[in-house]
């Protein structure tokens, strides 16, 4: 059936019998994309029968249905007329893992970061308002999600403006006892009957016209309230204005319908609450969600990867291993994540000092104003979150943190670009937006040695906030624990002393950069290679030495060129006079880079070894051919 949906509008014809037929049917098609390419798995397989009955009640596109994140959204994908393209999914020229406005007419609202839905949904009610419109608007949102701040801030807004909203709590942590589940099916179909909720205003209108009407609506609205509270778990809703309704089995494609069809009457904001099995359908997924969250390429029968297993520990798991090791050794060392120990490596120090590690869901700000408090008492507070999250909390970083000159270590995983997850996961600013903030070091290990180091050199610096970012990747070399060692602070290191030509690469860049210089010593070029370490402070006296004994120089850097390390590089050349100095930078573009392997990007955007080779002959042409560089 599903290879036959073209659009929504082919669900609305359908039984219900034909639904769950079809919801077999996706199920099967994301499992098979997933084992073959990769992706998000276990959301996407506990949203089917929600997004079937969502499309089958309303009218999409011209109806708005949000979604945050869009990690359960490929069974949207898929009934939305990209059945064709799926096996295309996170392929570099293919459908996006996320949701795109200008991929399809359906995706009302792009996002790869969580908490945003409900905001969004309700500016679009709002224009929908101002513009005399007649649509729908819904917002799906996780209980996940639900840890961001930003959500609550949309919920009280919701409740204040009044416009008729429809938000959908897609719980798959709650589970419903079988002795309540006829309980609350009883309820949700009395409070969702339009007769019901008609005959609830009615009451109410006719109260407030009796003598004491006033107090006789009061009294009426402390039973209605009281029950609710009794047997309800919305009453934090209800006290906000939203009205809600729930819990509903959201694997249960004719309930949902019901409640949707009955909620879709109603004016105002309203709440429906699912509780969803995440991985639902897939005997693997349901076992271990967390696990089947995000997979690479692996055999649907045993669940094992297709790939070999590394050869090499990835840097994530040598930062866990490091921030472990100088743990146990330091007690003021607390560890601090949003909603990714296992990503971010913390899971490895919670397994044996699970009280030092705090995750604080998908509340960044919240995470970076605790780490200051932490420091403000002589805690050494560290803060593991990816590059692109550690965005949402900026103002955190430079009023609670820089301003005061606390010590709290920034661990940025994800640093540079991501690969599959594309634009809304590339770590591509980083280096731009810690640079600004006065009084912050920046630090860009280029192999697994150097971010152990940089780890140790981080808790031990006192005199204000740190910052180690590093890439998503496996490390050059086998594990090996040596001891820690404490690097001066800003301090580049040369790897290879050539002539004329200075290439100066930070982070993982390094790389390709040593690649390059291999390959122009072919050509006759024998270019000084250093790594630089620090994108901030950079040492005056040791890159006033590197200035004067070159012609010219080259940057290489995975963050954008504006704010970023080279631009660093060429005002200090502008600073201590070296105006003959020729200076070029290798960095991602002014634009937002597509998804895509990592290896591909990197040599369209000419940041692999042939792309450095070719800018480094590129501009030593340019010194050879201007006198005055002389």
């Amino acid at each position: 059936m599903l290879e036959n949906i073209q659009s929504p509008a082919d669900l609305r014809g359908m039984s219900i019998d034909q639904l769950k037929q079809l919801a077999n049917e996706i199920r099967e098609t994301i499992v098979k994309q997933v084992a073959n390419k990769g992706g998000h798995l276990a959301s996407s397989l506990g949203t089917v029968e929600l997004t079937l009955a969502l499309h089958k009640v309303y009218n999409t596109p011209k109806d708005k249905i949000v979604w945050d994140t869009g990690h359960q959204a490929y069974p949207h994908k898929l009934v939305t007329g990209r059945y064709k393209e799926f096996h295309t999914l996170k392929q570099f020229g293919g459908l996006s893992g996320f949701l795109k406005r200008d991929e399809s007419e359906y995706d009302a609202f792009g996002a790869g970061h969580a908490s945003t839905s409900l905001s969004a949904a309700l500016g679009m009610a709002v224009a929908r308002t101002h513009q005399n419109l007649d649509f729908d608007v819904v917002a799906v949102i996780g209980d996940g999600a639900m840890t961001g701040g930003m959500v609550y801030e949309a919920l009280n807004n919701a409740g204040e403006i009044e416009e008729k909203i429809t938000f959908i709590l897609n719980d798959n942590k709650m589970s419903i006892a079988k002795n309540l589940g006829g309980i609350s099916k009883y309820l949700n179909r009395i409070i969702s009957n339009p007769t019901y909720n008609k005959l609830k205003d009615e009451v109410w209108d006719f109260t407030g016209k009796l003598p004491r009407g006033k107090d006789l609506q009061k009294l009426a609205s402390k039973v209605d309230e009281g029950l609710k509270k009794i047997f309800l778990p919305g009453g934090f809703f209800e006290d906000l204005g939203i009205r809600y309704f729930g819990p509903v089995d959201g694997h249960n494609i004719e309930e949902l319908i019901e409640i949707l069809e009955a909620v879709k009457k109603r004016p105002g904001p309203n709440l429906i609450h699912l509780v969803t099995t995440k991985g639902y359908g897939w005997d693997k997924s349901e076992a271990d969600a967390i696990k089947w969250h995000a997979s690479n390429p692996f055999d649907i029968e045993s669940g094992k990867p297709k790939a070999a297993p590394a050869k090499t520990p990835g840097l994530t798991q040598v930062f866990g291993d490091a921030l472990l090791e100088i743990a146990k050794q330091d007690g003021r060392v607390i560890a601090i994540t949003g909603a990714m120990p296992d990503g971010c490596g913390l899971n490895i120090m919670a397994k044996e000092i699970p009280q030092r590690v705090y995750d604080v869901g998908i509340a960044e700000q919240y995470a970076v104003t605790f780490a200051a408090g932490l420091a403000c008492e002589g805690m050494k507070p560290v803060v593991a979150i990816y590059s692109t999250f550690l965005q949402r909390a900026i103002d955190q970083i430079v009023h609670d943190v820089a301003i005061q000159e606390l010590n709290v270590i920034f661990a940025i995983d994800r640093a540079g670009l991501v690969g599959l997850d594309g634009p809304t996961h590339h770590g591509a600013m980083d280096l731009s937006y810690l640079g600004m903030i006065p009084g912050m070091v920046i630090m860009a290990p280029s192999d697994e040695k150097e971010l152990r180091n940089m780890l140790y050199s981080a808790i031990k610096y006192d005199d204000g906030p740190v910052a180690l970012r590093y890439p998503r990747g496996s490390a050059s070399a086998p594990d090996e624990k040596l001891p820690f060692q404490q690097i001066p602070m800003g301090l580049p290191k040369i790897v290879q002393e050539g002539e004329d030509l200075l290439i100066l690469a930070i982070g993982n860049m390094l790389a390709p950069a040593k690649k390059a210089a291999e390959l122009l010593a072919k050509d006759g070029i024998r270019p000084t290679v250093v790594d630089a370490r620090f994108a901030k402070p950079l040492d005056r006296k040791a890159y006033s030495e590197l200035f004067a004994r070159h012609r010219a120089v080259l940057t290489i850097e995975d963050n954008v060129i504006h704010g970023g390390y080279g631009q660093a590089v060429a005002l200090l050349l502008s600073e201590t006079g070296r105006f003959d100095l020729s200076i070029r930078h290798i960095s991602l573009p002014d634009e937002f880079v597509t998804h895509g392997e990592i290896p591909v990007l990197h040599k369209i955007l000419g940041m692999d070894a042939e792309g450095i080779k070719k800018k480094a002959v590129e501009l030593m042409g340019e010194i050879n051919l201007n006198p005055k560089s002389t």
